[in-house]
């Protein structure tokens, strides 16, 4: 049997490449899917991240091979020295993403690739000679960031080449838009629907006073992705005045949310929160929500 080959991405690889990443986005996220021009955009630019994005320096994908399949693959982004990069990420290299194979007897040796793999990733971050070395699981897909805990085999791997985990937490939650509440509006209590910071934004206001609000984000699938099944949307922003705690304001933002989103042809809203916070992860749970996942951020390799 050949010897797995560890080598940059080249543009004959986009069809296995994607396949390996949604082998990783099912696992995270239901129904959600990326094209092969997602993968390929994502390879040259993130436009999602659009400040962090134009700091980046260099990018490197490099993939292991075994009999001419691609089994893992790995996305790497040095971001510049210059005045002009935040502190945070001047002079850092980073693994964006590493996707393998888990073990299986179809694949006896993807072990053996994925540690080919890993190390040329290593490699590679020494021959940029920058201050720290970092690692994620920045997928472009929606959910899909940190490292997720339905990953154990890419942490194994992470964990195993030096990486530790010194960030937070965080929660991802699901809900079907048929168990939100429904919308129950209450006297003397109005609710406008505007454009906020991360999507659109209802607002509740009683005597001219705004108690709360919810942004939904419905925008995140961009035309080149594609999703199987029918729509998703995320929570951008829920913020409840202290005045208005107790008296279930969340609940009918989120019915008047459900409404649109029905609208919209949506039927899952996504919902994110640092597990050290807990406290809109509590009040989500009492409107249909459940935990889909948990994710690491900031893996930072110290051999």
């Amino acid at each position: 049997m050949p010897a797995p080959e560890v080598r940059p991405f080249r543009r004959a690889d986009r069809d296995q490449l994607t396949e390996l990443i949604n082998m990783h986005v099912a696992a995270v996220v239901p129904a959600v899917s990326v094209s092969v021009n997602t993968v390929l955009s994502a390879l040259e630019r993130q436009p999602d991240e659009f400040i962090t994005d134009p700091w980046v320096g260099e990018r490197v994908t490099l993939v292991a091979e075994q009999r001419h399949h691609v089994v893992a693959a790995a996305h790497l982004l040095r971001y510049r020295a210059d005045d002009e990069v935040g502190g945070t990420y001047r002079d850092i290299g980073e693994i964006d993403w590493f996707v393998c194979r888990p073990p299986a007897s179809f694949w006896p040796d993807s072990d053996e690739a994925t540690d080919l793999l890993m190390n040329a990733c290593l490699a590679q971050l020494a021959r940029w000679n920058v201050r720290a070395r970092y690692a994620s699981g920045e997928l472009p897909a929606p959910a899909v960031y940190g490292l997720p805990r339905t990953w154990p085999h890419i942490r194994a791997r992470y964990e195993r080449a030096g990486f530790r985990h010194i960030g937070d937490t965080e929660v991802i939650l699901i809900a079907r838009v048929a168990d939100l509440p429904t919308h129950q509006p209450r006297p003397g209590e109005t609710v406008d629907r505007t454009l906020g910071e991360c999507g659109t934004r209802f607002t509740a206001y009683a005597e001219g006073c705004a108690l709360g609000f919810i942004e939904v984000d419905t925008t995140l699938s961009r035309p080149e992705r594609h999703a199987r099944g029918t729509g998703l949307a995320d929570i951008g922003n829920l913020h409840i005045d202290p005045s208005a705690y107790g008296e279930g304001l969340e609940h009918r933002l989120l019915g008047e949310a459900a409404d649109w989103l029905r609208l919209c042809g949506v039927d899952r809203l996504l919902a994110h929160e640092r597990a050290t916070d807990g406290t809109m992860t509590d009040r989500l749970a009492s409107a249909g929500f459940r935990e889909l996942t948990r994710t690491d951020r900031g893996w930072q390799h110290r051999p």
